[in-house]
């Protein structure tokens, strides 16, 4: 692979989300300020809808959303956002690699603005990638009752991973491993055998005590108009997270899944 499709993003003094084709991408915030990720996954041959969200909403938003803010500039607020393709291995600079869409918002001293503000513009690219399952999973709105399934379902991971048995998650996660392989242009065998032994390992540290997973605190996400619904605790992080160890870290593994037919499968 000679080049690494990519989305930098950089905010200055406010708060952003930043998402390809509906699917959240990174938060950023004074916290962290910019961020560059890879995007083969999240990428389709044709459109691509490059999006930024200033001020953005909770991932889990309250019942009753707020209403919108009404704001003035204060002339130093920012925020922009680049699709690029750089060489793999090389720096990302933005004046010396392939900018595909660029977002930028820089609002003067003075002008108004209502928050949540959203900007995006599309890209269209020509890109090899083999049609992502993802795209054809149907539309799906996260039920109290699907939510409990897809519940149970996590719950069902977390213990055998807990108990030293990964072979149920990467059953479960078989599709995504096999797409993101193709993604970067890896093995998905050699993928697979590389997560095993990284959890296996997890587990003899015992680094595998997850936070508790209680129906109050599990919330699902519609990504993509409902085709992914992000699994997320009551933070809006990563419902499978472990308890932190001594040394404050804390592991996660994400999972952004369809439900066909009313089983589960992971595919982001």
């Amino acid at each position: 692979m000679e080049r690494l499709l990519v989305v930098k993003a950089e905010v200055r003094e406010c708060d952003a989300e930043v998402m390809l084709n509906g699917i959240p991408l990174a938060r950023l915030s004074a916290a962290r300020p910019s961020a560059i990720v890879p995007v083969h996954e999240y990428t389709l041959a044709g459109p691509n809808r490059l999006q930024i969200t200033i001020w953005p909403l909770p991932a889990v938003p309250p019942k009753e959303p707020p209403a919108r803010l009404s704001l003035v500039s204060s002339g130093r607020i920012s925020a922009r956002v680049s699709l690029l393709l750089p060489r793999v291995g090389a720096a990302v600079e933005e004046a010396s690699v392939r900018n595909l869409a660029q977002l930028e918002w820089a609002p003067p001293e003075g002008e108004g603005y209502e928050a949540p503000h959203l900007l995006s513009n599309d890209a269209t690219l020509s890109v090899n990638f083999p049609r992502w399952r993802w795209l054809d999973a149907p539309p799906t709105e996260p039920t109290a009752d699907l939510t409990a399934r897809v519940l149970a379902f996590v719950q069902g991971l977390a213990r055998d991973l807990a108990d030293g048995q990964p072979e149920h998650y990467i059953s479960a996660a078989r599709l995504r491993i096999e797409e993101l392989s193709l993604a970067y242009q890896r093995r998905p065998e050699d993928e697979a055998a590389r997560l095993h032994r990284h959890l296996l390992a997890l587990h003899e540290a015992q680094r595998l005590t997850w936070r508790p997973l209680e129906a109050a605190n599990f919330h699902l996400r519609p990504l993509a108009g409902g085709r992914l619904l992000e699994c997320l605790d009551a933070t809006g992080e990563a419902a499978l997270r472990t308890e932190p160890d001594e040394l404050g870290r804390d592991f996660a593994l994400p999972l952004r899944v369809s439900v066909v037919d009313g089983k589960v499968y992971i595919l982001r």
